[in-house]
């Protein structure tokens, strides 16, 4: 079914199906040369980049940045807390929350993650799209992720 957007015609569901399909594709090609380089996977690699970017981060933190429920959120942080990349301290403002930090080799691992992640990504996306037509999805993409996170579209309640 197409739908007019800005004055032009936009078959929506196809959108849709287009996006999350790249998504989907993106995600899993990421996960085989994460796991394959570092023996982790993408959601982990997310996870240990967002707490070295955000020192102090909380679970809570982490489940709101990934739109992922806290259960499962504290669940991913365990593996992590069980390799040994992550440590849980005492949250001073908050007995019961822990904030996160990332281990020396935990750090170690995100930093070294971050260039084949990269690579890998620069590898799929530079055949398919040219430097505009990539500036102007990034922009797209940031002002639609901007609209859903101000209106708490999608936020899980658990």
């Amino acid at each position: 079914m197409a739908s007019k957007v800005s004055g032009e015609t936009v078959d929506l569901p196809s959108f849709f199906a287009d996006l999350v399909r790249c998504e989907t594709r993106l995600y899993n090609a990421l996960n085989d040369r994460l796991r394959e380089r570092h023996g982790i996977v993408t959601s982990q690699f997310e996870f240990l980049r967002h707490l070295r970017d955000h020192p102090g981060a909380r679970v809570a933190d982490l489940a709101a940045e990934f739109a992922v429920g806290v259960g499962a959120t504290s669940k991913g942080v365990d593996r992590l807390e069980r390799q040994g990349w992550v440590a849980r301290m005492p949250n001073p403002s908050d007995r019961r929350s822990s904030l996160l930090e990332l281990t020396d080799e935990g750090l170690q691992l995100v930093d070294v993650a971050e260039g084949t992640f990269t690579e890998r990504l620069a590898e799929l996306i530079a055949d398919a799209l040219k430097a505009s037509s990539m500036t102007a999805a990034a922009q797209a993409l940031s002002e639609l992720r901007s609209v859903l996170e101000r209106d708490q579209i999608g936020t899980p309640t658990g």
